[in-house]
């Protein structure tokens, strides 16, 4: 089952946005970094997302994102599904930081259950049968609205959004040109999905 490996954000400042990560989400091998001046406006069609176990947990990252220069996009709060909050990334990136429980149950710890890529798509159907062609394998369905594949071996896992709704969801236009300023790396090569995403082809990170 194909993988992703590592995303690679495209970003003015690639020492900056390092510091950035490693400071607020603790994060190292999954999210890789790369120094570009690509054209990008408004909302580029994707969104990061950190599943954690219970509230705290999301009040720490998203407390410790803002201090280390992120914007707050939606406070945190309460959800019929849970409890969560969004920020922008200095670099321009979309981060939401959720989790399904509305108590908590221990102690704040700033451990990652999952980390999701949203990426905003003109047909969800059309998306999902060209991903599954691709060799990944659908976690979950529902319908037109979202699609979700399974992680296999890698750290992230992939998941479609209509792209107004993921605008939406997050608390932005939906409006956006130029790049993406992503690039997707897994097992299964080099390719361009029908609303201009790139994979390119990438080995697992070496354990530390």
């Amino acid at each position: 089952m194909t993988s992703i490996e590592a995303v690679t954000l495209d970003v003015a400042d690639s020492t900056a946005a390092r510091h950035f990560y490693a400071t607020a989400f603790g994060l190292d091998t999954q999210v890789r970094l790369r120094a570009s001046q690509a054209p990008s406006t408004g909302f580029r069609g994707f969104t990061m997302a950190l599943t954690v176990s219970q509230p705290a947990d999301v009040n720490g990252l998203v407390d410790a994102a803002l201090e280390a220069g992120a914007t707050s996009l939606k406070p945190a709060t309460k959800s019929i599904w849970g409890y969560g909050g969004v920020v922008q990334a200095p670099d321009g990136t979309i981060w939401k930081v959720a989790t399904s429980a509305k108590k908590d149950t221990g102690p704040a710890t700033r451990k990652i259950d999952e980390i999701v890529l949203l990426l905003g798509v003109a047909d969800v159907i059309a998306s999902k049968r060209y991903y599954v062609g691709q060799g990944l394998a659908v976690g979950k369905s529902f319908g037109r609205v979202y699609v979700e594949f399974g992680a296999g071996s890698g750290p992230v896992k992939l998941a479609l959004y209509r792209r107004r709704a993921l605008a939406k969801d997050v608390g932005v236009s939906p409006d956006g040109t130029g790049s993406h300023r992503l690039v997707i790396g897994g097992d299964a090569g080099a390719f361009t999905d029908p609303d201009g995403f790139a994979w390119e082809a990438a080995s697992p990170a070496p354990t530390p």
